[in-house]
């Protein structure tokens, strides 16, 4: 009997160990999972760029150079000396007062005398930097005759280079509001504060502050471990095709694509938003298409009208238009969803009922649908940036008062929101207006495409939907990744040049309890309202970021644009940082 026990005895004792080698397996298998999505939480998902746990919108520490570091400090101390800053602005007052304005209508390169200003600019660039433009490691190639395309050689060929780009051209002044500028428009004017003029604002102060840092750097004989590239485009405020167009071209030739570490380019700077600075960099673009909407009806006299001229057909398709908004939806992968993140877990005065609502909305969807009402109702450019947009920009039809428009038309800007796409907006633009081509009888071609076709009496007109003949359409950037080193590279950069801006010059605020006290600022990934020159490098670098490190009340692309020389020095003061800390860096 014993005999027959033991191997139901030993059965047992293999089933024992095999339910503790499976429970210990199904016990491994869940703590595996534990822990990876306690880690994945902690870690900035690649849809928002932020944490999923309390410690929200993390914060890199302030980035400063280390290899470099005795010169970066040196560097500090000489922003404060009254000879640098007359220097800086000497150099950005006389890059203003070379007026290198672009208008829409410019004909190509070569044949429009408008371009020849810029010509002058670079005179005046060979002249203002002397270093740069003497220095044995910096190339210059002028590409379509006015992009400049400056490279500084590093020493380390196996470093991925970096791009810092900007614009040489300016938007236009209307004659009519010279005498509304408190200083001529072109006067580079100091008043001891700020440098007026235009260009002060977008871009020249990127241009000329970017090459401030170069110059100053070469002054004091420092050599570059990594190559930087310096595309400066011409024609960047008529949608730079000419100019950044081509240099895109250019460097995808020499380089390749994703070549590049990454790019900065003109955007964001920093604000206070909700008692808090927030520096904002662009991670994304909307795209754009401006569509041309034609009417055509038979002409006659005003004595005997149609129930409907081609204005008043035009008329009611616009109204049918702006009665039909796209939708807006916040989303958990847009860049102003990872914005309202960070403002919930580092803004002072958030209003408590946002805060909860965007805490709320991680995990709820219904939560997140009220927060994007919030939000929207609180600011029309957080709800411009959660889709897309229309805007009827322009209008024109007739020509007598006694005689019947046979033509008019509307232009449509739209700006893509970055989960949508150009086809997108063709069917909603093209399905929206059908049912009023059959109404009035119109013959109907979208795109190129035949839409409508009457039948029986004769058309009463046509109706015509197509791209504005100078703008095509331009889909929505890619998203530039929030978890790279990249990123965090530059927000480092963004840190400590603003906490080393303030502390050399012993800039501080009062925090209402204790008196005097550090400020600080926080990093947030944002997104411009336009598009800058990097809709032509997105096959150079994954990583754009769109980025000007400067705090100016003024705004661009109006009467006094100026900046002031506190936020310009600051700028100069990024700039050179993120030189010196990325040509150390060894893992972008």
């Amino acid at each position: 009997m014993g005999k027959e026990q033991a191997p139901f005895a030993t059965t047992g004792t293999r089933r024992t160990k095999t339910k503790e080698k499976t429970f210990l397996a199904v016990y491994l298998v869940f703590f595996t999972l534990y822990l990876f999505s306690t880690v994945k939480r902690s870690l900035w998902p690649s849809e928002v760029g932020i944490g999923r746990n309390e410690s929200l919108c993390a914060q890199p520490s302030p980035l400063f150079p280390k290899v470099h570091g005795e010169l970066w400090k040196e560097l500090q101390d000489g922003f404060e000396k009254e000879e640098f800053q007359s220097k800086a602005v000497e150099w950005l007052a006389g890059a203003v007062k070379v007026p290198t304005e672009m208008f829409d209508d410019m004909g190509p390169v070569g044949e429009d005398p408008r371009w020849e200003n810029r010509a002058s600019f670079h005179e005046y660039l060979v002249k203002a930097f002397p270093l740069i433009h003497s220095s044995p490691l910096i190339s210059i190639q002028k590409v379509n005759t006015y992009g400049l395309l400056y490279t500084w050689k590093g020493s380390d060929e196996n470093l991925k280079p970096i791009i810092m780009a900007a614009h040489q051209d300016v938007v236009p002044v209307n004659p009519t509001t010279f005498e509304s500028w408190t200083y001529p428009p072109y006067s580079g004017h100091f008043d001891g504060e700020r440098i007026w003029g235009r260009g002060t604002n977008d871009d020249k102060s990127g241009l000329i502050g970017i090459f401030t840092a170069v110059e100053t750097l070469l002054s004091q004989s420092f050599n570059l471990s990594r190559t930087i590239v310096f595309p400066f485009g011409f024609d960047e405020e008529g949608g730079g095709i000419q100019g950044a167009g081509e240099l895109g071209k250019a460097l995808l030739d020499i380089y390749g694509e994703d070549s590049f570490a990454f790019i900065i380019d003109e955007g964001g700077g920093f604000t206070e938003q909700f008692g808090t600075q927030f520096a904002t960099p662009g991670i994304a673009e909307k795209g754009s298409l401006t569509v041309q909407l034609n009417i055509a009806t038979p002409g006659g006299h005003s004595s005997v009208p149609p129930d409907h001229t081609s204005i008043g057909i035009l008329s009611r398709l616009l109204v049918e238009l702006e009665n039909n908004p796209f939708d807006f939806a916040l989303t958990r992968s847009s860049p102003l969803y990872a914005q309202l993140i960070c403002f919930s877990a580092h803004a002072q005065t958030l209003p408590p009922s946002l805060r909860t609502n965007i805490r709320r909305s991680l995990s709820s969807d219904s939560a997140l649908a009220d927060l994007g009402k919030q939000v929207f109702s609180m600011s029309r450019l957080w709800k411009s940036m959660s889709g897309t947009t229309q805007a009827i920009d322009v209008i024109h039809g007739g020509v007598k008062s006694n005689a019947l428009p046979e033509q008019a038309f509307a232009l449509i800007n739209h700006r893509i929101g970055i989960d949508s796409s150009s086809a997108v907006v063709e069917d909603r633009d093209t399905r929206l207006l059908l049912p009023l081509a059959e109404e009035f009888n119109l013959a109907f071609t979208a795109f190129g495409k035949s839409v409508f076709v009457p039948t029986g009496d004769e058309p009463a007109g046509k109706l015509d939907l197509e791209y504005l003949s100078t703008r095509r359409p331009l889909e929505p950037a890619p998203v530039t990744p929030l978890d790279s080193n990249a990123f965090g590279l530059l927000a480092g950069t963004i840190r400590s040049t603003f906490d080393t801006h303030r502390a050399v010059a012993n800039r501080t605020f009062e925090d209402g309890n204790d008196g005097k006290q550090k400020e600080e600022i926080f990093v947030a990934p944002g997104m411009p309202t336009g598009n800058t020159d990097t809709r032509f490098y997105w096959k150079l670098s994954k990583n754009i970021f769109r980025y000007k490190h400067h705090h100016s009340a003024s705004s661009a692309h109006t009467v006094d644009e100026f900046i002031e020389l506190d936020s310009y020095l600051e700028m100069i003061r990024f700039y050179m940082t993120l030189i010196l800390n990325s040509d150390e860096a060894r893992d972008i």
